[in-house]
């Protein structure tokens, strides 16, 4: 494989570990509908301030979204559109698998689903090791 393959696996592997985070996922999401500031996506989301804010940072460093100064405000905003669309196709990808699970748990009551408790409620529950 050469250098500039490489180099694009690595830049993709780095991406996806700082949008590996549901916070991350839902301030693009925010962020497609245009610029918004700090105090603006905290709102909205429901989160404190710094906690946007260091999400906002991670993000930056990965070129993920840009900023833009307005007098004392810093608003930001998706450096390229098309990451959500990558977002939104996998996240369709997601969708359609839960619902297969779902359908396979109806069908077959001893296949169980993972859901947001994950291992560790099998685990409790004496399943998973």
């Amino acid at each position: 494989m050469d250098e500039f393959s490489q180099g694009v696996y690595l830049l993709h592997a780095q991406i996806l570990k700082v949008l590996a985070n549901p916070k991350r996922l839902m301030i693009l999401d925010c962020l497609h509908s245009g610029e918004m500031s700090v105090g603006e996506l905290a709102e909205r989301l429901g989160l404190p301030q710094a906690n946007v804010s260091q999400h906002l940072a991670a993000l930056r460093a990965q070129l993920v979204v840009g900023t833009r100064r307005e007098g004392n405000t810093v608003r930001y905003s998706l450096s390229d559109p098309r990451i959500v669309q990558a977002c939104d196709i996998f996240h369709q990808f997601l969708a359609d698998r839960m619902r297969s699970s779902q359908a396979l748990a109806n069908r077959f009551p001893e296949f169980r689903p993972l859901r947001e408790e994950g291992l560790m409620g099998r685990r409790n529950a004496g399943g998973a090791r």
